[in-house]
């Protein structure tokens, strides 16, 4: 349930979502800004959503977001069927970030940096039967396992698992036997051992 007061409910903030994700046509969406601007629900509506789906946004669209074809193909049925014009998503400018391999069989996918708090948030993905370096955590690691298996120490961890370590704690081994992809949230300063 949203921050929106049940007794100041717009019928149209069911429309912020919509708004956000860019799925409303552009005359629709130019109509919804102009009401945004007079109405109090959906203002709060749409400043209590847009972190979210901001956070989403920065999620590369291989784990969360359908393909652009799947959206196209699922606006044309539902125009089809409802006699409308097809409502295609509009483009985003954001340009999802590459991986890149740091280590043989260890690719990582960077979705964001805080130089000011010394923390990186990035996809990691290990091969099956690799391993990661033994390190020194410089700040607090947080590890989401999104799928595959991963060993850290002699905890083994399956996807939806999480891992929290202090500053100052020693990995002396992280280990695949299946190969995996976590979300990792660390400081780009730990020392390899």
């Amino acid at each position: 349930m949203s921050a929106v007061d049940e007794r100041t409910r717009c019928d149209r903030t069911e429309l912020v979502a919509a708004y956000i994700f860019g799925t409303l046509a552009p005359s629709e969406a130019a109509a919804f800004e102009a009401h945004v601007d007079e109405c109090h629900a959906c203002t709060q509506e749409l400043e209590w959503l847009s972190p979210l789906a901001d956070s989403l946004h920065a999620w590369p669209t291989d784990l969360l977001r359908p393909s652009a074809s799947l959206q196209g193909r699922l606006a044309h049925r539902i125009a089809a069927d409802t006699g409308a014009h097809p409502a295609l998503p509009a483009g985003r400018d954001w340009k999802e970030p590459e991986w890149e391999e740091v280590s043989p069989g260890i690719s990582c996918k960077i979705l964001a940096t805080d130089t000011e708090r010394d923390r990186v948030t990035m996809l990691v993905r290990l091969l099956p039967g690799v391993s990661y370096p033994p390190h020194i955590h410089a700040g607090i690691e947080e590890l989401h396992l999104l799928d595959g298996e991963l060993w850290i120490a002699d905890r083994l961890l399956h996807p939806g698992d999480y891992h929290y370590a202090n500053a100052g704690a020693t990995d002396r081994r992280v280990y695949s036997e299946t190969g995996c992809t976590c979300v990792l949230m660390t400081s780009p300063s730990d020392v390899l051992l």
